[in-house]
């Protein structure tokens, strides 16, 4: 989803206070190349930069324009696969190449507004689209296959149900046990309080057994920010990417993990408030206007030149538990003021759970 629209003064208080509250200036130091050259770059204790590749800015595969990713999944052997809100599915080699892009439709042959992405244990994919909204079970090649799980009626879009247009099934993850859907709702449903969102789960035995719904989670965003992604780490738990943008300023990108054992389910709660004893609590991981910009920059005013619309997050490999290498994507919505840009993270995971 596009979440380029003017926001409110309590989120540019939002932007610059959390900016402040780190102790790091709004501008961090400039570091030479477009890769650290002493080893990762530190956003926080917790997030370190690697770097950042521009390579698919403004680039085409076969005709196709490669733009407007907004989710990743691991494709093997160091590749992945790159969804587009337009309904394409590319895989990037290693070397984040584009090697193969092929449309995705739902039962109908419709276009679908495709925004979460997630690969199973049998090399099939979930795909959630904001049409719906829904999820749906495809092959890399874009076959769709049986087991698309059921929708509750009240997260279905309005009128038919109480999500806002364009706001719904935002992030997709599949735990690592592989028995665990997540859809997570990018914006309120009506009647919630602002910023107090829902994600769905799905539950199974195992790979190739049928989901069934799951426990509802609630989740308050920062005020003025949404939920573009989730992933799955191995001890369960979630990260959640937090993004929004104000004009003048541009771009919020925050990285939260969340417990969802330390959550009691809400799918029963008619109206959540914004201090809900429900709502799961949440650990900064990184804001990533503190990152060093490594030489990066922007077409747009941002705090901090390394930063776009990033919308697509992975997990790409973990040593143990709590260390990981995570990947990023930021959607350029076609637009020349925006850059489809990847970053690479290593993230390592407080232990307190």
């Amino acid at each position: 989803m596009n979440p380029r629209r003017t926001t409110t003064a309590l989120a540019l208080v939002a932007v610059l206070g959390a900016t402040a509250a780190t102790g790091v200036a709004s501008t961090p130091a400039a570091a030479s190349g477009p890769a650290a050259t002493g080893g990762p770059a530190r956003c926080s204790a917790a997030v370190a930069l690697r770097g950042f590749d521009d390579r698919l800015d403004e680039t085409t595969f076969r005709g196709q324009d490669v733009a407007g990713l907004s989710a990743l999944a691991p494709a093997g052997s160091g590749r992945l696969f790159a969804l587009s809100d337009r309904s394409v599915l590319f895989t990037l080699d290693a070397r984040h190449d584009v090697v193969a892009a092929v449309p995705l439709r739902d039962a109908a042959g419709a276009e679908l507004d495709s925004e979460g992405l997630a690969a199973d244990r049998d090399g099939s994919l979930w795909v959630s689209s904001e049409t719906g909204p829904q999820v749906l079970h495809v092959a890399p090649d874009g076959r769709l296959l049986p087991g698309a799980p059921d929708v509750p009626a009240a997260l279905r879009t309005a009128p038919a149900g109480r999500a806002p247009a364009n706001q719904s099934f935002e992030g997709l993850a599949l735990s690592a046990d592989g028995r665990t859907l997540t859809a997570a709702g990018e914006g309120a449903l009506a009647g919630d309080a602002t910023g107090v969102l829902r994600f769905q789960t799905w539950r199974r035995d195992g790979v190739g057994a049928p989901f069934r719904l799951g426990p509802q989670l609630a989740y308050a965003a920062d005020p003025g920010l949404g939920v573009p992604e989730v992933a799955a780490t191995p001890d369960g738990r979630l990260l959640v990417l937090e993004r929004g943008f104000l004009d003048q300023v541009g771009n919020t990108v925050r990285l939260y993990v969340v417990d969802p054992a330390a959550a009691p389910d809400v799918a029963a709660v008619g109206e959540l408030a914004a201090d809900a004893a429900q709502i799961v609590p949440k650990t900064l991981l990184a804001d990533l206007v503190t990152c060093p910009p490594l030489g990066a920059t922007a077409e747009q005013p941002q705090l901090n030149p390394l930063l776009d619309n990033v919308e697509g997050m992975v997990v790409r490999s973990a040593r143990g538990e709590r260390r990981l290498r995570v990947s990023l994507v930021s959607d350029d919505n076609q637009r020349p003021t925006q850059t489809t840009r990847l970053y690479d993270l290593d993230v390592t995971l407080p232990t307190t759970r």
